[in-house]
């Protein structure tokens, strides 16, 4: 009996090269690994023309979709991209902005107000500093060019929110360099950060709060997830039992592919200092899948659409997820 034919789109990290290699196969499935290393170039393309049977996407647009039940999509508890978030807020310090709280009444660079880093820094700003994020005044446009962050097809946001666009001609890095906007919530750094000692973070000392934070929370937001094309997993649904288990192989033999320290995999002259604190913080597996090892982080991210206006209830985890059996 032939394999069935899927196509999947999605950056071409460590966790999945050996199932584009081939190393790794998803039983009874021929997956055509299509590698795009610009996720938003991934979610528009799934979202706006479904060109994919399954592919890297937005955790919060997913569960938005999900719970709004307009979505063309269910979602594998696989998660190709996760970051602290911490350290991607910036400032110019000429703002005066010295501590969160100082964030209110400010104008804030965001390149999506729906994105995921974006509904996980609001989070933390408001959960652990206390921060109004609703007396922010949000510029929204592309972090380091000109334009629109992409062409998302995101669902409206339940309530009002004061959102503009920014100068078609400026980038949020330029705002933010010239004093327009006086902070940046993104996935990284302007490219002012390094050429101009106005730019700087609002966590300078990052790796230490992040660290305290997932020690307090166990939060290690999540920011990607797999989702699958409804009519496919609806025809074909042991796909999802499946992939998920080549995800989680492959996962696992990348793991162990890091750990090995005799020949430096990676350019990361201190890899194994590292290492050690993988073990120490994350007992081995810092990238887990599967819903419960992540229950912290993903009731979170709810938790944090809902106060945001993007979702209009909570959902248990389990409504968001299609089941797979054998979930690490």
């Amino acid at each position: 009996m032939s394999k069935l034919q899927l196509t999947f789109a999605c950056g071409l990290y460590d966790r999945m090269v050996p199932l584009f290699a081939g190393q790794v196969q998803a039983d009874g499935i021929d997956l055509n690994f299509i590698p795009i290393d610009n996720p938003r170039e991934i979610f528009d393309r799934m979202a706006g023309g479904q060109e994919f049977d399954l592919s890297e996407m937005s955790s919060s647009e997913t569960f938005q979709r999900i719970a709004a039940n307009e979505s063309p999509f269910v979602a594998l508890p696989v998660f190709p991209s996760r970051v602290f978030r911490h350290g991607h807020v910036s400032i110019n310090r000429k703002s005066g902005i010295k501590t969160p709280k100082d964030l209110e009444g400010r104008r804030v660079g965001v390149p999506l107000y729906t994105q995921t880093a974006a509904i996980f820094i609001r989070g933390f700003l408001q959960h652990e500093y206390g921060v109004d994020c609703s007396k922010i005044h949000w510029v929204q446009g592309a972090l380091n060019h000109t334009g629109s962050h992409g062409t998302p097809t995101v669902l409206p946001l339940l309530k009002p929110v004061d959102i503009t666009t920014a100068p078609a001609d400026k980038s949020l890095s330029d705002l933010l360099e010239e004093g327009k906007i006086d902070a940046i919530t993104a996935t990284g750094m302007p490219k002012a950060y390094r050429r101009n000692p106005d730019i700087q973070r609002l966590f300078p000392n990052f790796r230490e709060v992040e660290l305290d934070y997932y020690r307090k929370t166990r939060i290690f937001p999540i920011m990607h997830l797999v989702a699958i094309r409804r009519d496919t997993y609806e025809k074909h649904p042991f796909i999802a039992t499946s992939l998920y288990g080549a995800f989680c192989k492959s996962k696992d033999i990348a793991l162990a592919r890091m750990m090995e320290t005799g020949a430096l995999r990676y350019m990361l002259p201190w890899l194994s200092t590292e290492l050690d604190e993988i073990h120490e913080v994350f007992k081995g597996d810092p990238w887990p899948y599967g819903i419960e090892p992540n229950r912290p982080t993903l009731e979170a991210l709810v938790t944090y659409l809902v106060e945001q206006n993007v979702m209009k209830k909570s959902l248990p985890l389990e409504q968001l997820f299609v089941p797979v059996h054998g979930q690490h």
